[in-house]
């Protein structure tokens, strides 16, 4: 499925699915049109077999995701009942990002600002262009970001960096983000997609299914341990020992040749 709204375009290339916020006038700021069919894709991508890596990016070069578009506040959040509306709409979106069986690489430029670094986040990798700047000027707008949000923040860069982006909410630049840990690698403009294309095929010729536990051991680490779930990590375990993969990979290892996971 190559899909296509005026501010969405999704696209399939061998096993990546690249979701694209094609607003780029007004910086890739989302609305609900956007979130009701970001449902669409991510769900698409999930139950895809071929799909390994779903991309998110920002359309144009200034801007990742700047957070909601104001502008239509006064149409779609006029009132209580519109506000749920948008809300759902929006959270089902994040929901699929938070819980998404595949992992999620986030491929940032230019700005990456309040809602849109909250969404980068949510992916198991940032990828950043070496002009980005991130940051939550929450403190600059008088408003208290939520908790998931600076969970997030927390897991990824520690206390004591959340605590200097949020009570002073700068923007951080590329190699600074770098540097505490709240991206993953940096790369010129130029060389940005094909940084992220060479990490997602990577992944995409690796065992799905020992990715996926890695994926599902990682987010229960992270968790209380009063709330991890070791059935969940045992089961995902014994799944791929059983595999054809894991046979696959054994032989391979042995004719000392390159293995063909099928995620069987």
């Amino acid at each position: 499925m190559n899909f296509k709204t005026d501010k969405m375009v999704a696209e399939k290339d061998g096993g990546i699915g690249w979701m694209t916020f094609n607003n780029p006038a007004k910086r890739n700021a989302t609305s609900l049109e956007m979130w009701q069919a970001a449902v669409t894709i991510l769900e698409d991508f999930e139950a895809d077999h071929a799909i390994r890596v779903v991309v998110i990016k920002g359309a144009g070069e200034k801007a990742f995701v700047s957070g909601a578009d104001i502008s239509e506040f006064k149409e779609m959040r006029q009132d209580a009942v519109a506000a749920a509306g948008y809300s759902k709409a929006a959270e089902g979106a994040r929901h699929l990002l938070s819980n998404m069986r595949k992992p999620l690489i986030a491929m940032m430029r230019g700005y990456c600002l309040g809602g849109g670094l909250a969404l980068a986040m949510k992916a198991d990798m940032r990828i950043a262009s070496d002009d980005s700047q991130l940051g939550i000027p929450a403190a600059k707008l008088g408003i208290a970001p939520g908790f998931e949000t600076l969970k997030m923040l927390v897991d990824l860069v520690g206390p004591a960096y959340a605590n200097e982006i949020m009570f002073t909410g700068r923007k951080l630049n590329a190699d600074e983000a770098l540097r505490i840990g709240l991206v993953n690698r940096v790369t010129s403009i130029d060389s940005l997609e094909t940084g992220v294309r060479e990490i997602a095929n990577e992944i995409c010729n690796n065992a799905p299914l020992s990715v996926a536990g890695s994926k599902v051991t990682i987010r229960e680490v992270l968790k209380d341990a009063d709330k991890q779930n070791h059935a969940a990590i045992a089961a995902i375990s014994k799944a791929c020992f059983d595999s054809q993969d894991y046979q696959e990979g054994r032989e391979a290892f042995m004719e000392k040749r390159k293995p063909f996971f099928k995620g069987l």
